[in-house]
This record gives C-alpha cells, structure tokens and sequence, in this order.
C-alpha cells in the first residue's frame, strides 16, 4: 500500500429533516446553534458515524462506542493491552513514544486518520503512558447555510419503571428536532501527517466511501431513517504533497444558495462549484 502522496479537501452536503442532527447536552439536547441561529453538527459527531462506517465496512476502530463494540473490551486501555506489541511496550520502561504511535497507527485506521491521545495511568499490569498521536485527516464543524427552526414537544412516559409505583402516565419530557436544514461541512487530509501515521491511499478512499455513505446503519429515536441524507461529496485530490491551492480558498470554491425564502427540501437550493485552474472537482451524489 502507498502512502498518501498528495493533498486531498473534501466538502459534504448533507439535509437534516424532522430529526435532532446532534443534541447538546448542556442545552437539554437541543439541537446544536450558534449565536447567528444557524445548526450546527460537531466534528466530534461527524468522527463517530465515520468511525462506525468503518467498523461496518470490516475496519478495525480503536475509538468504538459502546452500543457498537464489537469486542469484550470495557475500556481504551484494555483494547491497547489486547495487541501484543502494545502490551510489551506498556509494560516496558524504556518504550519510546514514536515506537507505540507507529504499532497503534498500523493497528487502526482510526488512529492513523484522526490521531488519538493514549494517556493511560499505571497499573498493575503496565506502567502509565502519554502518547499523542496526531492524525492527517481534520475536519470542520457542519454548519447550516440558514438559520434553523427547531420544533420542541412534550412526551410523556405510560408505563411505571420500577413497580409499586402507580403513577406513570404523567412522567413529562421533551424532544427536539430540525425541521428541514442543509448542512455543509469541509475537510482535509494532510499528506505530512499522513507519512507519520501510514495513511495511505486506500485509507483516504475508505474515508471517501465513508462520506458518501455517512448515515447508512444510524438509526435511532432522534434520527430515524431517511431524516439524514447525504447529498453531495465533493472531492479534489492535488496534484502534489501541498497541493496547488490552500484548503479555505478550495472550500470557499463551494456556492451554495437559497432559491426562496423559506426553503424546505434540497432541491429548494442551488449548488455550485467555481473551476480551479489544474484541480478538478469529483462531485459523487449519495446514495
């Protein structure tokens, strides 16, 4: 496998429609704005449904959720004790960083593309360790191009949880959602970076599949099925190690427009890509 030899910027379009994209916690699970009223979906959210793609196409994750694990391990470091080489070195007193980033990375392919921080404290079974990894895949915050309009319900719970307990019925909550929003979100991988890991080209067309693909097997309550669409990936792989343009010049390259005032579906807007002389733009429709 070749490693990653030459820049690659990646922009997705995604629709959210009657489903909470991502709830924050310190806002009663919300979905996610900022100060200007446009929604937002955290990078860190973004990872994890690329991380469980992954998983779903048979990559080993070292970062696994807990209603996805696909092993017996109940933490970080108990899956790091589970390679052989890892456990020698975390037991070891003259281990270098460099030596258990190198293992890790070529392990998994979450590691090798977003990084990971290994800071695990000593046991009994090994010593502690502080090892920073950082990854060659970054990526931004998804950010709405309108304000959204978030509906708030009240739901009540009709069955008694714990029994003696005859009330049941006027257990209140609440839930939330976007009605209709088109999200965009960008990213990059860098090719230094990726030479550090082993990232290699094979990985950044997992990472592609993975984009187009973002919300297959991501069914819950706050996102049922078919609320989540993943309309368009655009892809430019460079032609060199730094690439011919910086990555906010080939985001900004991106139009995205409105074509009413209250849009309501995706076809409501209109999306183009300016050329860039010497970097053609793969535009790939969801699935």
């Amino acid at each position: 496998m070749t490693i990653l030899d030459h820049k690659v910027d990646f922009s997705v379009v995604l629709s959210v429609t009657k489903a909470n994209p991502n709830g924050d916690p310190l806002n009663g699970n919300r979905p996610r704005q900022n100060y200007d009223g446009h929604g937002e979906i955290s990078d860190v959210a973004i990872k994890r449904k690329i991380r469980n793609r992954l998983q779903d196409m048979g990559e080993s994750i070292f970062v696994q959720s807990n209603d996805r694990c696909v092993d017996d391990f109940k933490s970080l470091r108990e899956r790091a004790e589970s390679n052989p080489e890892l456990l020698k070195l975390l037991k070891s007193k003259t281990s270098t960083n460099d030596e258990f980033a190198k293992i890790a990375c070529n392990e998994w392919i979450d590691v090798r593309s977003f990084g990971q921080v290994f800071a695990f404290k000593a046991s009994g079974s090994g010593s502690a360790v502080s090892v920073g990894v950082r990854g060659p895949v970054s990526i931004h915050t998804a950010t709405s191009i309108d304000p959204i309009d978030i509906t708030s319900m009240q739901i009540t719970k009709s069955v008694n949880s714990e029994p003696g307990k005859e009330k049941g019925s006027d257990t209140m909550g609440m839930k939330h959602r976007v009605d209709f929003g088109l999200y965009v979100f960008y990213g990059s991988i860098n090719t230094q970076l990726a030479e550090k890991t082993g990232f290699t080209n094979e990985d950044a067309e997992k990472i592609k599949q993975a984009l187009v693909t973002l919300f297959e097997n991501d069914t819950s309550a706050a996102r049922p099925d078919g609320s989540m669409e993943v309309h368009k990936l655009i892809w430019w792989e460079h032609n060199s190690k730094l690439g011919q343009y910086s990555s906010a010049k080939v985001h900004r390259s991106i139009k995205i427009e409105s074509k009413m005032d209250e849009p309501r579906s995706f076809d409501d807007y209109s999306i183009a890509v300016e050329h860039l002389e010497g970097l053609e733009a793969e535009i790939i429709d969801g699935l």
